[in-house]
């Protein structure tokens, strides 16, 4: 992976930090651009890659994003495409491993790198049918594991997954878009107000 880190382009620098992040997530994440492909890459290339790390900061897998602003549908592929054949995984498994008490979970890969940035503990699941029982057993010793579903339908069922799966979990009412939305649209307070607890947040 450490080829398409090092190809990442301007333009794709310009596009992530349109989505708030500068070079420091790109570096701390990994993210690149496949310049190059690798053996069985070629349909991505041009597209960002959001590697999956484990907690050691090893690729385990890695997954892409069509930074083209088109119809995806009308080019045969999706805007997220994951390697054939491979199985769920939990983007920033990492963040299980350094949480205390608290955890957050988001649909995007982003999203969970906007709410890194913010100083939260956060992983991504990418949709309601990668959310795998292996992953209730990674999240089941936290005290609260806040869940970040897009305000649309899918996001709801991504929510009610989660929740159904641990007793722990609670679902975040996001109104303005996904995280990444809402933090350009309104901020950090944005997101980071609908966490605190109603008593500090009435204040």
């Amino acid at each position: 992976m450490s080829s398409y880190q090092e190809a990442l382009t301007a333009d794709a620098a310009r596009w992530l930090a349109g989505r708030g992040l500068n070079r420091e997530q790109a570096v701390t994440f990994r993210l690149g651009v496949v310049g190059e492909p690798h053996p069985g890459h070629g349909k991505y290339r041009g597209f960002l890659a959001i590697p999956y790390l484990d907690h050691n900061g090893k690729p385990l897998t890695v997954r892409f994003r069509c930074l083209a602003e088109h119809d995806h549908r009308a080019y045969f592929h999706g805007k997220y495409m994951t390697l054939k054949d491979d199985p769920p995984r939990m983007f920033n498994v990492g963040a299980v491993h350094r949480a205390a008490d608290e955890i957050h979970v988001t649909e995007g890969e982003l999203d969970a790198v906007v709410l890194t940035m913010l100083g939260l503990h956060a992983v991504a699941i990418p949709g309601a049918e990668m959310w795998m029982p292996r992953h209730r057993r990674m999240l089941a010793g936290f005290s609260r594991v806040w869940v970040w579903g897009d305000p649309d339908d899918a996001g709801a069922e991504f929510t009610n997954r989660v929740a159904r799966s641990l007793r722990a979990a609670k679902g975040v009412r996001l109104t303005l878009g996904d995280v990444t939305d809402t933090y350009l649209k309104a901020g950090p307070s944005a997101l980071l107000d609908l966490i605190k607890p109603k008593e500090l947040a009435a204040a």
